[in-house]
């Protein structure tokens, strides 16, 4: 069992940054994929961005060069920094990790096993 905590969120005008934490723990080690994925109302989770035991990352085109996966082995906590957000970014985000070391370019929501529990990002116009 995989255990994910997420922290951080809240709520930001258009234009601005946010930060969010998981932190990983169970029965696992650093070698383990981690994802961030968003779900607004009505529409289907999206995968955001991924990061592998190597900290190779992924990211959603949507995304790109303006968002920052990190992770930190030593804390077992994984980072997303967002930055430039706009209204449309507003929803529930969470983390998840895959029962792998690499994510193969995944950020499928099929493809985690373990999710945590979500925290909200609210981007006001």
């Amino acid at each position: 069992q995989v255990q994910l905590a997420q922290s951080g969120g809240g709520s930001v005008q258009a234009g601005g940054s946010l930060s969010l934490s998981c932190s990983v723990s169970g029965d696992t080690s650093t070698d383990t994929c981690i994802g961030w994925f968003r779900q607004a109302p009505g529409k289907e989770r999206e995968g955001v961005a991924s990061i592998d035991r190597d900290g190779r990352t992924i990211y959603a085109d949507s995304v790109k060069g303006r968002f920052t996966m990190s992770r930190d082995n030593s804390k077992n906590t994984l980072y997303l920094q967002m930055d430039s957000l706009g209204p449309e970014e507003t929803a529930m985000y969470y983390c998840a990790a895959r029962i792998s070391a690499y994510c193969y370019s995944s950020i499928l929501p099929s493809a985690y096993n373990y999710w945590g529990q979500g925290t909200q990002v609210t981007v006001s116009s």
